[in-house]
């Protein structure tokens, strides 16, 4: 798994509560996780705008950022 990734994954396992964090339980972390990847896919199609990067340009800019 590449280091994104798994910056992600330890994002969404935890909360803050307070002035302290605690683990997510296991449907709050798909549910996070998969709101953090497709974050990241959003904003690198909307960089890719900017640029006026074609549909398959902004698939190659994901694949690249995400090491695939």
């Amino acid at each position: 798994m590449n280091e994104r990734i798994k910056l992600l994954a330890e994002l969404a396992r935890k909360k803050q509560m307070g002035d302290s964090w605690c683990y997510t339980n296991p449907q709050e972390f798909e549910q996070k996780f998969a709101e953090l990847i497709a974050q990241e896919c959003i904003d690198i199609c909307m960089q890719g705008k900017q640029t006026q990067t074609t549909s398959e340009g902004a698939a190659t800019l994901i694949k690249l950022h995400f090491d695939m």
